[in-house]
C-alpha cells in the first residue's frame, strides 16, 4: 500500500494499491520534488471517473509504468471533489495549450508547483492520434534533466498565462453601463443560437444538461412571454426525459449524453447533476404543469441510494461495475425475459416501450455490444397500438416491466459509490429539495432538506468558543459499516460557503423557521470575510489559505454555478429580507462581473439569472402571522406552488423577535388583520398591496 492508503478520499484509496508511489497533495510531496530535483506529476480524478479507471488499469497498475513514474517523477493524486482550487488552476493549463480540459487531468510540474505541461487521459501506447503514455514521461523526464532552461521558460509562460486568465475574469471597476433593461433578451438571444432546435439542449455531442442556461430561457419565457424560449426549456426536459441519460428504472439521471439524442450516457450519476435538475424539473412544473413524476423520481433515488444514515447525500455513483462502463444499466432481449420469466405481455411491451432491439444501441469503445440504454422510445399509447393492445393494458404491464426489471437489476453487482459528504453539493440538493417540496406541496421533501441542513450545521460548521461561525468546513466521511467514524477536512471553498448561504434561505423560505435566516446571515458574514477584496471581489480561495502559483476566482458556470454568482445571489436576499447593506455588497460584484454575462451566456448563466434580479427587482411576499397557524401555512403554498424566480418570502410572526429580526427589512410596517389573523403583503420596490388573507386572492395576485 502507498501513502494514500491512510486518506479518507475514495478516489484516493482506489489508488492505494497502485505500484506507483503516490502522495496526496502537500509539504511532504513538495519538499521530495525539491530533494530530487525532479518534477511533479499531478494526477486529478474523482471517483466516479469513467477515464481515471481507465487509465489506471491501463497505466497506473502497470509495473513498468509505475516504476518509469517512480524512477522519474514524484507522483501525486489529487481529489478533485476535495480540492477544486487546484483543479481550477491546472485545469487551465490544459486549455491554455489549447486542448480540452476534463479527467483524468494529469501536468507536469516543476517542484515550485509551476506547470510545464498537461494533458487528461494517456494511453498506454500510441493510439487514438495520442503518445502512449511511457513515451510522455520520457520525454518530459529528459527535458527536465536536459533541457532545464526551455522547462523552466515554459513554466514561466504558462504560470503567467493562468494569472492573466484570472485577471481577466474579472473588472475591477464595476460597470454599470454592462447591465441593461435588455440583458435577459440578448442572453437568450445568444443562448437560442446554440440551441438543438430538434432534440433539445445546446450543442451536438457531447450534450449536458446545462441548467443554469435553461433556466435563463425559462426566465425569458415566463417574465417576457418569449414563446420560443419557453417552448426551448420544455423541449430540452422532455428530451431528457424521455433519454437514456436518464435512468428509467431506479430514477436520476447520469453525467451526460454522449450523442446528441439524449439517448446513451456516460453512466456516472454525481449528485450535483441531480441536484440542479430536480430544482429545474420542479420550477419547469410549477410553470408547465406535467413533471411531477420526474421530480419524484429523482428525489426517490437519492433518497434510496445516496442518502447517508446521518441525513447527508453522498457524491457520486460510478460509471463503471465489473470493470465495464454501464453494465449495470444496459439490457438486451434475454435480460428482459429473465427478469420477467412469467409474463409474456410484460416483455412484449418492455421491449418496445425502452426500444431494447437485437443489435442494441450501446458500444463500448467503438464495438457494438448487443446492449440497449433504456429510454422512452415511444408513448404507452403508441406500444399499446402497435401490439395491438389497449392502452390501459400496456400501461399495467410497464409498471409491472419496471418493477420486476429494477428488482433483478439490483441482483447484478453494483457499482462503487463515493461515500463523502460535500458541503456544496449537499446545499444544492437541500435547496432543491426544498423547492420541490413547496412546488409539489410534499412536505416530506422539505423535510428531508432540514434535516440534511441541520447536518451540515452540526458537522460541517465550525465554531469558535463563543459560538460564532469560523468558517464552513467541505468535506465530512462517514466509514462504511457501523458509520462509527467521521472526518472533516476544512477549510471550506467560496462555493460551500455561497450554496450553504442559499440552501439556508430556501429552507427558511420553505418552513419559515427564523434560526435558518440567522444561520444563513452567519454564513455570509464569514464568507465576506474570508473571501472577498473590495478591490478584486470574490476569491475561491481563503484569505490566508495555502499557497498556491494563483489565488484562483470563480466567476464561470461549469458543471455548478459560479460561486461567485451564487455569493451575489445570497447577499441579494438578504439585502432584501434583512439588511440593505448586502444588498449594496451584491449590486458591487454582479457590476464587476457583468461584462463577462455579456460576452458568453451559455458560460455565466447563474450570473444572468442574479443580474436579473438587479434589474428586474424582487417580488417580496409578506406573510404575517404565527408560522405555524393553519391559515399561513395556506397563504405560504399559494406562494411555493407559483414559479417566482426573483421571489423574496419573508415570515413574520409579531410574537417571535427571532422572525421579526430575520426579517427585518420587511417587516417594518406590515402589521396583522385587526382580528389577528394571518395576512399576506406582495410588494414590488417600495409599493405593497393591501393585506390579503384568502390564499385565492393571493394566487390571483401573484399571475397577476
Amino acid at each position: 500500500m502507498n501513502r494514500l492508503a491512510t486518506e479518507a478520499s475514495a478516489y484516493l484509496l482506489q489508488h492505494a494499491r497502485n505500484p506507483v508511489a503516490w502522495y496526496p497533495w502537500g509539504e511532504e510531496a513538495l519538499a521530495e520534488a525539491r530533494r530530487r530535483d525532479v518534477p511533479i506529476l499531478l494526477s486529478i480524478g474523482y471517483a466516479a471517473c469513467h477515464w481515471c479507471h481507465v487509465m489506471e488499469r491501463e497505466s497506473f497498475e502497470d509495473p513498468s509504468i509505475a516504476a518509469l513514474m517512480n524512477e522519474r517523477f514524484v507522483n501525486v493524486k489529487v481529489d478533485r471533489e476535495e480540492r477544486p482550487d487546484l483543479d481550477q488552476i491546472y485545469q487551465l493549463v490544459v486549455q491554455i495549450m489549447g486542448r480540452n480540459g476534463g479527467w483524468p487531468l494529469t501536468v507536469f510540474l516543476t517542484p515550485s508547483q509551476r506547470p510545464f505541461f498537461g494533458g487528461t487521459y494517456f494511453p498506454p501506447e500510441d493510439r487514438y492520434g495520442m503518445p502512449g503514455f511511457p513515451k510522455v514521461l520520457v520525454a518530459l523526464s529528459d527535458a527536465y534533466r536536459d533541457e532545464r532552461d526551455a522547462i523552466e521558460g515554459q513554466a514561466t509562460e504558462l504560470t503567467e498565462a493562468i494569472a492573466r486568465a484570472s485577471r481577466s475574469a474579472r473588472a475591477d471597476t464595476p460597470k454599470t453601463e454592462a447591465v441593461s433593461p435588455a440583458l435577459l433578451e440578448d442572453a437568450s438571444r445568444f443562448l437560442l443560437a446554440r440551441f438543438d432546435v430538434t432534440h433539445g439542449g445546446f450543442g451536438r455531442r457531447p450534450k449536458f444538461p446545462s441548467t443554469m442556461a435553461l433556466e435563463v430561457l425559462l426566465r425569458r419565457g415566463v417574465l417576457e412571454g418569449d414563446g420560443v424560449a419557453k417552448d426551448a426549456v420544455r423541449l430540452a426536459l422532455e428530451g431528457m426525459q424521455r433519454g437514456g441519460i436518464r435512468d428509467h428504472l431506479g430514477g436520476g439521471f447520469h453525467r451526460y449524453a454522449t450523442d446528441e439524442r439524449w439517448l446513451v450516457p456516460h453512466f456516472e450519476k454525481m449528485l450535483y447533476d441531480n441536484a440542479l435538475l430536480l430544482r429545474l424539473y420542479a420550477d419547469a412544473h410549477r410553470v408547465f404543469g406535467d413533471f411531477e413524476e420526474t421530480v419524484l423520481s429523482i428525489a426517490a433515488y437519492v433518497a434510496r441510494e445516496m442518502t447517508d444514515a446521518s441525513g447527508g447525500f453522498h457524491a457520486s455513483q460510478d460509471a463503471d461495475s465489473e470493470g465495464e462502463e454501464g453494465r449495470f444499466f444496459v439490457w438486451d432481449e434475454a435480460d428482459v425475459r429473465a427478469a420477467l420469466p412469467d409474463d409474456d405481455l410484460a416483455v412484449r411491451v418492455a421491449l418496445v416501450a425502452f426500444g431494447v432491439t437485437p443489435e442494441g444501441n450501446f458500444e463500448d469503445h467503438g464495438r457494438p455490444t448487443g446492449k440497449t440504454v433504456l429510454h422512452e422510445a415511444m408513448p404507452v399509447a403508441a406500444v399499446a397500438a402497435r401490439l395491438g393492445i389497449e392502452p390501459i393494458e400496456a400501461r399495467e404491464a410497464l409498471a409491472r416491466a419496471k418493477a420486476r426489471m429494477f428488482a433483478a437489476r439490483e441482483a447484478r453487482p453494483r457499482p462503487l459509490r463515493d461515500p463523502k459528504i460535500l458541503t456544496s453539493w449537499n446545499a444544492l440538493f437541500v435547496s432543491a429539495l426544498a423547492e420541490a417540496g413547496g412546488a409539489l406541496g410534499r412536505p416530506e421533501l422539505v423535510e428531508a432538506a432540514e434535516r440534511a441542513l441541520a447536518l451540515l450545521e452540526e458537522r460541517l460548521v465550525a465554531r469558535a468558543e463563543d459560538g460564532r461561525l469560523v468558517r464552513v468546513e467541505r468535506l465530512f466521511v462517514r466509514e462504511a459499516g457501523d458509520g462509527a467514524r467521521g472526518l472533516v477536512k476544512g477549510p471550506g471553498f467560496l462555493d460551500d460557503h455561497a450554496y450553504l448561504a442559499n440552501a439556508a434561505l430556501d429552507v427558511y423560505e420553505s418552513t419559515g423557521d427564523p434560526a435558518r435566516a440567522a444561520f444563513a446571515r452567519e454564513i455570509v458574514d464569514v464568507m465576506l470575510a474570508s473571501f472577498r477584496d473590495e478591490e478584486h471581489g470574490f476569491f475561491f480561495t481563503p484569505k490566508g489559505g495555502e499557497s498556491l502559483i494563483t489565488r484562483p476566482q470563480d466567476p464561470y458556470d461549469n458543471a455548478v454555478p459560479s460561486g461567485a454568482s451564487m455569493a451575489c445571489r445570497a447577499l441579494a436576499r438578504l439585502g432584501t429580507l434583512a439588511d440593505p447593506r448586502y444588498a449594496a455588497i451584491a449590486e458591487t460584484e454582479l457590476l464587476r462581473l457583468a461584462p463577462l454575462a455579456t460576452k458568453n451566456a451559455l458560460g455565466h448563466g447563474q450570473l444572468v439569472c442574479e443580474l436579473d434580479r438587479l434589474v428586474r427587482g424582487s417580488v417580496d411576499i409578506v406573510l404575517v402571522g404565527p408560522r405555524d397557524h393553519a391559515a399561513t401555512r395556506s397563504l405560504a403554498r399559494e406562494v411555493l406552488v407559483r414559479w417566482i424566480p426573483n421571489r423574496t418570502l419573508a415570515w413574520v410572526d409579531p410574537r417571535d423577535p427571532g422572525s421579526l429580526r430575520a426579517s427585518a427589512a420587511l417587516a417594518e410596517g406590515k402589521a396583522p388583520a385587526a382580528d389577528g389573523l394571518p395576512v399576506a403583503y406582495v410588494c414590488r420596490g417600495r409599493s405593497c398591496s393591501l393585506p390579503v388573507r384568502d390564499p385565492a386572492a393571493l394566487g390571483a395576485l401573484l399571475d397577476g
